[in-house]
């Protein structure tokens, strides 16, 4: 037997003893921590539970998601975790609860589809000259710059038109909280917003500071800029509905596969917390028990990866 659960069976004794738990309880706090016990053994090599820190005990719910536990069922053995870590905290074994603070994941959020870069290839592609319409020049504009700069749609109806610098290829939005940010503009977004400027004065009332107007010279809605993203795609052909969020989603996602750069895609994205990015990029309770395989110092993955 050893040290480790040798030490899980003196707490399931003392519990036992204590008398504070049913039988079913106490089964289950022994089936949990020795699940523990194995991840600890076969995948990080730790002998001793003073060994277990914090990235450690992220990186068990972690496993357990990738091996199709449910959020309930990870949370019912984190809750044993921190009642042992609590013992042998009294048993003067550890000096302190990594497992304080440590939450199983969320049920996966339902995410809009990510168009390819074909799509977005098919999507975007319009020759504009002389003979082009207004609103093909505008529209094709709006398009880019969701694609381009990863806009929420209320960011981008607000736009106004001196918050695009051309010279420094980027654009001041106006996110939730009324917070700035400022994020990047790539050339093709770049010169289809040039192309709307050049044919802007043709929409636009005297005095309007919108970047995108509609035909009646007032600032271009929510509403509207939905609408006519609708009448793109079914004009290109697409046969499904494509939201401006699906542009967005399809930015971070695209950005985040080329760069690899979550902090730098949370910020373009404007958002406060990290764990916002993450799932809306995709990135799950997988990908971090991926990242404790290569970077634990003593993580290692064994032919028998089982519990």
């Amino acid at each position: 037997m050893s040290n480790l659960v040798d030490s899980i069976e003196r707490f399931i004794d003392a519990i036992g003893k204590a008398g504070r738990y049913s039988e079913n309880s106490i089964r289950a706090f022994y089936r949990d921590l020795i699940i523990l016990e194995r991840f600890l053994s076969e995948r990080a090599g730790i002998a001793g539970w003073e060994e277990v820190n914090e990235s450690t005990a992220r990186a068990f719910p972690a496993r357990l998601f990738q091996r199709g536990h449910s959020p309930r069922s990870i949370s019912r053995m984190l809750s044993s975790c921190r009642k042992f870590f609590d013992y042998l905290i009294n048993e003067n074994m550890v000096k302190s609860n990594p497992f304080i603070g440590i939450s199983a994941p969320k049920a996966a959020q339902k995410l809009p589809n990510t168009l390819s870069v074909d799509d977005l290839s098919t999507l975007l592609e319009e020759n504009i000259d002389a003979d082009t319409s207004t609103n093909i020049v505008r529209d094709r504009a709006i398009i880019e710059l969701f694609y381009s700069s990863g806009l929420r749609l209320s960011e981008l109806a607000s736009l106004d038109i001196d918050t695009i610098d051309f010279a420094e290829s980027q654009i001041r939005v106006t996110g939730k909280g009324n917070k700035e940010r400022i994020v990047p503009v790539g050339t093709m977004a770049r010169t289809a917003v040039r192309d709307w400027l050049d044919r802007r004065d043709e929409y636009a009332s005297q005095g309007e500071r919108a970047l995108f107007v509609n035909f009646r010279g007032g600032r271009l809605s929510v509403r509207g800029i939905q609408s006519r993203l609708t009448e793109w795609a079914r004009r290109k052909g697409f046969s499904q509905h494509v939201h401006p969020h699906a542009l967005r989603h399809s930015f971070a996602s695209h950005l985040l596969e080329s760069s690899g750069d979550l902090r730098a895609v949370q910020e373009m994205l404007g958002h406060s917390d990290i764990s916002t990015t993450q799932i809306y990029t995709h990135l799950d309770f997988q990908h971090l028990a991926k990242v404790f395989d290569l970077a634990h110092p003593r993580a290692r993955k064994d032919a028998a990866d089982s519990e």
